[in-house]
């Protein structure tokens, strides 16, 4: 069972206050349930919360039942089989309580001589750039932090990071509408590729209007996002040019996509970045080279506050660090 929401929250990046109907309680009255609060977002349900603060269950119910009423909302719908986040408590996650998350930080690094990047991080990661870029180095990052426990899940989409219980998420692809902070990390050129082995049974496509053709097979990579194959565009300065294509086989998984183009089945469309190796050797031949400028961003998210925690902040500087000389 995991916590839900009941229906997305529109985009905004100002401070709602309307659901409370009284003054907001003292910092002081909230932030003992605070914990306790983000433990059922991250777990859940009530029971594993409380399995993991070492609490019981009656406990987590009457702690959050006092948030509740200093709130003066509710922040849970519950059933005997699931827990949801009402509106309410979804505005509260995303947008009141970093705040006093960042009291709470502030409050435990000033008593303590350690560093604050500790505690548990999940971070939802696309499975390409988790491969190819952050896998081969998080030692020197894990090392840097010995008292962070980290949580890497690679996922084909964004999803909902916080009712999923992410602190941040790292994908490709264009931010749609949300109150979460999209920071851009970079642009990787898209490439038209095919294996040396197809170019010599089928030939090589003289302009992308080939593609079109029944003369080529096109392998086509689904959009997690709309559910459909991704267009095959072509950039040249400002002319743009879509050419519908007519591929049999359709993957949502890279690494297979990778696989089959080079055995020689068809041509695909891949990202520049984690793959330039393949095109230098020869074992990829970039069809188009006089089309080099389609572009594809990754970003970073995380939910709207003006101080993340330590352990995010963290994360998202390492992976700045890592992606920084890559920014066209």
């Amino acid at each position: 069972m995991t916590v839900k929401h009941k229906r997305p929250l529109r985009g905004t990046s100002r401070l709602i206050l309307s659901p409370f109907q009284s003054p907001m309680p003292a910092p002081t009255l909230i932030l003992p349930g605070i914990t306790i609060f983000t433990a059922i977002v991250d777990t859940g349900t009530f029971a594993a919360a409380a399995d993991k603060l070492g609490m019981s269950a009656p406990g987590v119910s009457r702690a959050i039942a006092r948030l509740e009423t200093r709130l003066n909302i509710r922040l849970f719908d519950r059933t005997t089989r699931t827990v949801t986040l009402t509106d309410d408590g979804r505005r509260f996650y995303e947008q009141v309580m970093p705040h006093l998350l960042g009291l709470e930080e502030a409050a435990a690094t000033a008593s303590s001589s350690t560093t604050a990047v500790r505690g548990r991080l999940r971070v939802n990661v696309d499975p390409i750039f988790s491969r190819l870029v952050l896998g081969p180095l998080l030692e020197a990052f894990m090392k840097a932090h010995p008292e962070l426990d980290l949580e890497l899940l690679t996922r084909d989409r964004l999803g909902d990071i916080i009712a999923d219980g992410f602190d941040l998420a790292v994908r490709f692809g264009e931010p749609r509408n949300s109150s979460l902070v999209a920071r851009k990390l970079l642009d990787t050129p898209v490439r038209t590729v095919a294996a040396p082995s197809y170019i010599a049974r089928c030939g090589r496509p003289a302009t992308p209007q080939a593609l079109a053709t029944d003369a080529h097979t096109c392998i086509e990579f689904r959009d997690p996002e709309t559910g459909r194959p991704f267009a095959w565009e072509f950039h040249r300065k400002k002319k743009r040019m879509t050419v519908q294509t007519r591929g049999h086989l359709t993957l949502n998984d890279p690494g297979t996509l990778l696989s089959a183009c080079l055995s020689g089945y068809g041509i695909a469309q891949i990202l520049e970045l984690g793959h330039e190796h393949l095109i230098a050797e020869g074992k990829l031949i970039d069809l188009f080279p006089d089309w080099p400028d389609e572009r594809f961003p990754l970003y970073a998210f995380h939910p709207s506050r003006h101080h993340p925690p330590a352990k995010t902040r963290a994360f998202l500087d390492f992976v700045i660090a890592l992606t920084g000389t890559r920014i066209d």
